[in-house]
């Protein structure tokens, strides 16, 4: 190994996992590996990973807090330009840090990337004026297999940094994310 270096439970909360990749920069530039499976595994990250997304949005956009219902991903995710305040909440029943959650900065200067573990809500909120957002899943996509949790809960009580010049009346949601579950409503179904 050695070509990473890896924070476990972070948060408290296991199974969370940030990753930091070494960089070799020079003159030209930088170079690193975004994802070697043999450095992974041995930190424990032990999945197969079987489709990659992208996705880029503007500042004071938050999208979340989802999750698949009967299908649950591994999520390995990044950005590569901009920066974000990257969200997981535990959904695992049973666990000690059950409805807990855990934030990061993501950015390009500095190129953490953050282990979600299957059966946790994720969500991000776009700091910069403008983010690119990568990220490896090991399931496929399922349609009908979504659920989202109220990024603003004050169950869960995400403390969500706002971005510069603009307060929470002023984000950009999705009208799917306008409506999703209280954790209270997610608990009881």
């Amino acid at each position: 190994m050695g070509k990473i270096k890896v924070t476990e439970n972070c948060g408290g909360i296991k199974g969370l996992y940030v990753i930091e990749p070494t960089v070799f920069g020079d003159s030209r530039g930088y170079f690193m590996e975004s994802y070697n499976y043999n450095d992974f595994a041995a930190a424990g990250i032990d999945c197969q990973f079987v489709q990659d997304n992208q996705s880029a949005s503007r500042k004071g956009v938050l999208r979340g807090l989802h999750f698949q219902i009967n299908y649950p991903q591994d999520k390995l995710v990044r950005v590569i330009r901009g920066e974000v305040f990257d969200v997981a909440v535990d959904l695992r029943k049973g666990s000690e840090t059950f409805g807990r959650w855990y934030g990061i900065r993501l950015s390009e200067e500095n190129k953490k990337q953050f282990f979600i573990p299957k059966n946790f809500a994720h969500g991000f909120i776009v700091l910069s004026d403008y983010a690119e957002f990568c990220y490896k899943v090991t399931d496929f996509y399922h349609p009908n297999d979504e659920g989202g949790l109220m990024w603003n809960d004050p169950d869960i009580g995400v403390e969500w940094p706002m971005p510069e010049g603009m307060g929470p009346d002023d984000l950009i949601l999705s009208d799917k994310d306008k409506v999703n579950w209280s954790w209270k409503a997610y608990c009881a179904r």
